[in-house]
């Protein structure tokens, strides 16, 4: 008997042979993509072949251009690092064919984010890391995990429904955005260009549904000390040493936000739940010399519910008594300056009619319901739900080593993801048999 559940299984049985069927070339696509090493200010190669990948599934290719003078006015802006000139998003629409007086599904836009990080020390990897290589299941290279990989599963998702003689029966909108890894100004130019939609759905490497993620923010010490010959050391004062001290007073604050009394309730669990990192330090003019100056780049997480002001001025305020405390404050000075991210955290409803549905998809594909995970990470899910009011959450393929030395995913994973978003997308925006072009 054909019943809506039987139809329904007999879906799930067809896109789980479609996504097979196209594992190869889902395989080959993530290679070429993790081959262009798309970092801070290089994305345009990669962008490219979104661009080429949009156009073979039938989509309508847009660039959004990003105009730093037009964000800046929006509470989720963050200071931009290097200009934005010739650097763009590249957004696919697919527009639902109606006959007259049919009714649209529900819409949804798949976003993902193009840039990854430096690789570090080179010689630390296995091989070059912009060469992939396949062990077993993992395919490694910068960016395989963090996100090449869901970029692929999202762009397999629609060709696998594709393959079906099928397509969406509403609008879905596929977007490919640049720095992700540092401001997520890409993200914020889509959604004040008028991008919007019923649901979002970001294919970050999870492996699970984003309950919760952390705010973050980037800030930079500047500390001029008093240089003097190495000699007489002890008389002047170190610019290095003097970052070092304020640094480890920073600690402090960590050490504070960790303790179990000042915890955010979906963090209690964690074992710790927030870091101030020291990413960067950069000081001294010579060996024989006290350093006149030093340059620290930080990260600081912070709870969902804090404002980017209140830390920016927490942090001021233990700086400022830092400073006085010690006992050369008359002779060193420092300044605080931002850039990149001043992101705000989040607690995601996963309640949401939409997230429900992705959570029943990912059980249907795996047998197993879905976990959830409150991150100590940002991402750009925080536009479509803060600013956007668009239920969204992230869920991508399992992999390890993100920001680290032989970063890699699984490439069964991907596969999983890509069927799993597949069956979300053919149930929450319904589907209709797919116009073929002679």
């Amino acid at each position: 008997m054909d019943t809506p559940t039987a139809r329904d299984n007999l879906l799930r049985s067809d896109i789980l042979n479609a996504v097979a069927a196209q594992r190869d070339e889902a395989v080959a696509f993530l290679q070429a993509l993790v081959r262009e090493p798309s970092l801070l200010g290089q994305e345009a190669s990669a962008q490219a072949l979104m661009r080429q990948r949009f156009t073979q599934l039938g989509l309508a290719v847009q660039d959004v251009v990003i105009d730093d003078a037009a964000l800046r006015a929006h509470p989720g802006y963050s200071p931009s690092i290097i200009s934005y000139d010739g650097r763009r998003n590249v957004v696919g629409v697919h527009e639902p064919r109606l006959a007259p007086g049919q009714q649209s599904g529900r819409s949804l836009i798949f976003n993902g984010h193009i840039d990854v990080v430096p690789v570090g020390a080179e010689r630390l990897w296995t091989r070059p890391p912009f060469e992939p290589w396949i062990d077993g299941d993992r395919l490694h290279g910068r960016g395989a995990n963090d996100m090449k990989a869901g970029l692929v599963a999202y762009t397999m998702a629609l060709q696998a429904l594709h393959r079906l003689g099928l397509e969406p029966a509403a609008r879905v909108t596929l977007q490919s955005v640049i720095e992700e890894e540092c401001t997520g100004n890409g993200a914020l130019a889509c959604l004040m260009a008028g991008y919007t939609a019923d649901a979002a759905i970001i294919p970050e490497p999870f492996d699970e549904l984003l309950s919760a993620q952390l705010g973050v923010m980037w800030l930079t010490l500047d500390v001029y000390g008093v240089p003097v010959h190495a000699a007489v050391a002890q008389t002047g004062i170190g610019a290095i040493e003097f970052a070092q001290y304020l640094v480890g007073e920073l600690r402090e604050l960590e050490k504070r936000w960790n303790a179990p009394a000042n915890r955010h309730p979906l963090y209690c669990q964690h074992e710790h739940p927030i870091n101030f990192n020291l990413g960067r330090i950069e000081g001294g003019e010579w060996s024989s010399s006290v350093s006149t100056h030093c340059r620290v780049d930080l990260r600081l997480g912070f709870y969902p519910g804090v404002k980017p002001a209140d830390v920016r001025a927490e942090v001021q305020a233990l700086l400022q008594r830092a400073h006085a405390a010690h006992s050369a404050h008359a002779s060193v000075s420092y300044e605080v300056s931002y850039h990149g991210f001043q992101a705000e955290g989040l607690v995601v409803d996963l309640q949401q009619p939409a997230l429900q549905a992705l959570m029943q998809a990912h059980q249907d594909i795996h047998g197993q319901p879905a976990m959830a995970r409150a991150s100590t990470a940002t991402t750009d899910v925080r536009f479509f739900h803060l600013y956007g009011n668009i239920p969204s959450t992230c869920y991508g393929p399992r992999g390890a080593n993100i920001h680290g030395v032989d970063e890699w995913v699984s490439i069964e994973s991907m596969q999983q993801v890509a069927a799993v978003l597949a069956l979300f997308m053919a149930r929450w925006c319904g589907v209709q048999a797919r116009k073929t072009h002679s």
